[in-house]
């Protein structure tokens, strides 16, 4: 008991030495670097004046976004470069590089005050890594990027190799430990593919969160259509329309990228479902209500056919932004690249993806009695989602199909965004790094992690009696194959433990129940409930 309080006791100093602003941050100089990669629309774009050199923060801005959003950030895509191209002429985009990159990757938006957690992005797994010793520019980095471009544009590709240079050089030849969140963990594995040699000789772990591998087939296939809203709630009113987003996505070779890979061995092929009004061959002229269903490469024909008129305004002239099939053939490229990826044998790969959130994994338009009549009206219609498990966005069926030999891939319950806030994921990631104390609770077998997730005691002596109990609980994650059927009773088990008093110790006992509750998919939560006496001679 004694040996668990002065655990207790140790974090809490070591919490309240971070919260302490008169001291200097903990700095462990032992650490390995950390090289942090955002997703899709996780770093922020300035567009910088080709004249006055005046930089302005075009992405993420909350106020006044949607005009400058359409000024500075809809481009075209050039099938000779493979890169999307600014529409204005005037001005280029840029990621800004201070605090080592992390500036552009931590708040997205820096001068939203009320609702600030909204354009979070990496900023709580910065604060919590800085508490466990990290210092930024010297063990802690970030690599920001155009996240309109494709994964493996060579110019991507080249400030990648430079970035992973000199975090190799600022921290002294360490090797680099790699977290990517999302579509990161695409442009990280292209890099790994097309630069293998670089790759193993500045890399040492890479850690891949919520990644789709084999894409995020019902979230981009209403992107194509719909558009999307990056920010939720009150936000979303000052913010860039879901159609000005959608204009500029139809010219972003990323966002075909992630489109569902067609030759990937789903277990539920995902689809695209149209209720169409079709007429009969009564020879009376009558019509129907028919379901009609498309599988990924089948679904190009009605992208192609819903966009062909689609057209957008750009300072008072219209521009054709039908679907692009240059972009399709490049993406097509580049599922090809990320196919042939091989793991360095000196890396070492771990993956986390989310798990327990209806995931949108295939596409309905329309109903019986709201069924499409023309193709080019299924932007206005509202799409409902056949759902998966995953994180909301990427299913996990496409998270876990890396194609790699990991060390671990361990499912976490939680929000594609918000993983990257979750005690759990940062209980992994210490260990992972050899961050403080090796974990007495952690196994390194594969798909199998035990997170505690409460602990508390009491104590009591009174008249010669002294009476503890303890509380205790932890998540078991095992392999997804070890299925455990969540309706079925929990397990209770009994430990009594006695030993008799002498002149040294006085008489003690304890007893303990240990209940296990089956939640499925390969988790248990372990309840542990103790409670120890001890009679004073």
């Amino acid at each position: 008991m004694a040996i668990l309080l002065e655990e207790i006791i140790r974090s809490v100093e070591a919490f309240l030495k971070l919260k302490t602003s008169t001291q200097k941050p903990y700095v462990d100089p032992n650490l390995d670097p950390v090289l942090l990669v955002p997703g899709i629309a996780g770093s922020i774009l300035n567009a910088v004046d080709h004249d006055s050199g005046k930089e302005e923060r075009v992405w993420v801005r909350i106020f006044g976004a949607d005009h400058e959003f359409r000024t500075k950030m809809w481009s075209r895509f050039d099938p000779s470069s493979g890169k999307t191209v600014s529409l204005d002429p005037k001005t280029s985009i840029v990621v800004p590089q201070e605090r080592a990159g992390l500036l552009a990757i931590d708040v997205l938006d820096p001068d939203l005050i009320v609702g600030r957690e909204s354009v979070f992005y990496f900023h709580e797994m910065i604060v919590e890594m800085l508490g466990w010793g990290f210092e930024e520019g010297k063990t802690l980095f970030g690599f920001g990027y155009d996240f309109r471009q494709s994964n493996r544009l060579q110019e991507v590709m080249e400030a990648f190799a430079k970035k992973l240079e000199s975090v190799y050089k600022a921290s002294g030849e360490k090797k680099i430990n790699v977290i990517s969140h999302s579509m990161g963990g695409l442009l990280v594995k292209c890099f790994m593919s097309l630069y293998s040699d670089v790759f193993e000789k500045y890399v040492k772990n890479w850690i891949a969160i919520a990644a789709p591998f084999r894409g995020a087939p019902g979230y981009i296939t209403s992107t194509l259509l719909n558009g999307m809203s990056f920010v939720n709630g009150w936000e979303q009113n000052f913010f860039v329309s879901k159609w000005s987003m959608h204009q500029l996505l139809i010219e972003c070779p990323s966002i075909y990228e992630l489109m569902s890979c067609p030759y990937f061995n789903w277990e539920l092929p995902p689809v695209l479902e149209l209720w169409r009004e079709k007429e009969s061959n009564d020879g009376v002229g009558s019509s129907g209500v028919v379901l009609e269903s498309y599988r990924s490469l089948e679904s190009l024909e009605v992208f192609t056919k819903s966009l062909c008129d689609n057209k957008a305004d750009y300072c008072g002239k219209p521009i054709d932004l039908p679907f692009n099939w240059k972009i399709m053939e490049w993406a097509h490229e580049t599922k090809r690249v990320l196919h042939n990826a091989k793991l360095p044998s000196k890396v070492k790969f771990y993956n986390i993806y989310g798990t327990n959130l209806a995931t949108p994994h295939s596409v309905c338009y329309g109903n019986e009695k709201m069924p499409v009549k023309d193709l080019t009206n299924l932007r206005y219609f509202q799409p409902t989602y056949i759902c998966v498990d995953g994180d909301g966005t990427v299913p996990v069926e496409s998270a876990m199909a890396d194609g790699l030999e990991a060390v671990a891939r361990v499912g976490v319950p939680g929000e594609h965004r918000g993983i990257l806030n979750d005690h759990r994921v940062f209980r992994m990631l210490k260990q992972w790094l050899n961050v403080g104390e090796p974990d007495p609770f952690y196994n390194p077998i594969n798909d199998y992690v035990i997170l505690p997730t409460t602990f508390e005691m009491e104590e009591h002596h009174e008249n010669g009696v002294e009476v503890a109990s303890v509380k205790e609980s932890w998540d078991i994650i095992s392999d997804g194959n070890n299925k455990n059927d969540p309706t079925a009773a929990p397990t209770v088990s009994s430990i009594s433990v006695s030993r008799p008093g002498d002149d040294e110790n006085p008489q003690a006992e304890a007893r303990a129940t240990l209940t296990v509750h089956p939640q499925g998919d390969g988790r248990q939560h372990v309840e542990l409930n103790a409670v120890s006496v001890s009679v004073d001679a």
